[in-house]
């Protein structure tokens, strides 16, 4: 394990104002920020082969819960952690290619092309990032025809799951930023998934279509894909100083239980700062409170089982 990943563990720096964003909460053994006694989740052990990769969605019809900020981030934690990871951008927006520095307005080729063009080779696709070990599939306003183009194609919820098939073995884990909708494009993430992870901002709305997406993942797991799990619901944007955040935490730890993970993302600038400089936030703060929430969640996330 790199110097750089133990010191961080170990020395996070605060907020402006002196807040750690929950860190303070999170260390193992106290009372988390979920109201649970946190578990010690240590550094994984490194792989000595790859794949084949679990498939995760991130996945949540509300925008502006951290869906895109949590696909690049746990990517690259799991990433510093020798895992191979594949981020596919599965929103029209683009913001998922943004934010790692690429600009989706100039690309010949997408996951578009992919879904639509079976002559095209996804090696051909696939971008390498600024950070080892993690590539991408972008995307950019083009995919919003293929909600449209695909409603007549045979077996149309399964054609990201073949578009992927290829590479799967190349991979540990592969995550999905999916669009902040219920359509048909998000429901080819949930069939290509072996799991989702539900990311919820830490405000009452928030809370009102976790039903309503809760049930579209049993009906995908009902008719199209059985082995489809709910790797765990995420609190986002989470601030121990209000008791509005700690209330709703509260609120969704007693509806879905251990589903909810230990680990909460707090509110922080640094987040859209590092967003700006087309960075993690492991890598563009190391030792900032962020960085260390989404190291913890990718420890967490391997030692439940859901990534290699």
């Amino acid at each position: 394990m790199s110097e750089r990943i133990q010191e961080a563990t170990i020395r996070v720096e605060p907020d402006a104002g002196g807040t750690m964003s929950g860190f303070d909460g999170m260390r193992a053994g106290s009372i988390g920020p979920t109201g649970r006694p946190m578990p010690e989740f240590p550094i994984p052990h490194p792989l000595t082969a790859h794949g084949p990769a679990r498939i995760i969605a991130m996945c949540n019809q509300k925008g502006g819960v951290g869906k895109t900020t949590s696909t690049i981030n746990l990517g690259a934690a799991l990433a510093e952690y020798g895992r191979r990871v594949l981020l596919l951008d599965f929103d029209p927006q683009g913001a998922l290619s943004v934010g790692l520095g690429i600009n989706p307005h100039v690309l010949e080729q997408t996951v578009y092309n992919l879904l639509m063009e079976r002559s095209v080779d996804i090696d051909d696709v696939i971008r390498e990032t600024q950070v080892p070990g993690m590539d991408l599939l972008p995307a950019n306003i083009d995919l919003s025809a293929a909600e449209v183009q695909l409603v007549s194609e045979v077996a149309r919820e399964q054609v990201l799951a073949r578009t992927l098939r290829p590479i799967t073995d190349e991979y540990d884990v592969i995550l999905i930023d999916c669009q902040p909708s219920l359509g048909l494009l998000t429901v080819n993430a949930l069939t290509a998934a072996h799991g989702v992870i539900i990311p919820l901002e830490c405000e009452f709305f928030a809370l009102r279509g976790v039903a309503l997406l809760v049930e579209t993942i049993d009906k995908v797991r009902d008719r199209l894909n059985p082995g489809l799990e709910t790797d765990g619901i995420l609190a986002t944007m989470y601030d121990p100083r209000t008791l509005h955040s700690r209330e709703v935490v509260a609120r969704v730890v007693e509806a879905f239980g251990e589903q909810v993970f230990h680990t909460v993302i707090g509110r922080t600038v640094k987040f859209p700062d590092a967003s700006v400089a087309a960075e993690p936030i492991t890598t563009y703060a190391a030792s900032h409170a962020g960085a260390y929430a989404y190291r913890l969640l990718a420890r967490e996330l391997i030692a439940r089982g859901d990534a290699a």
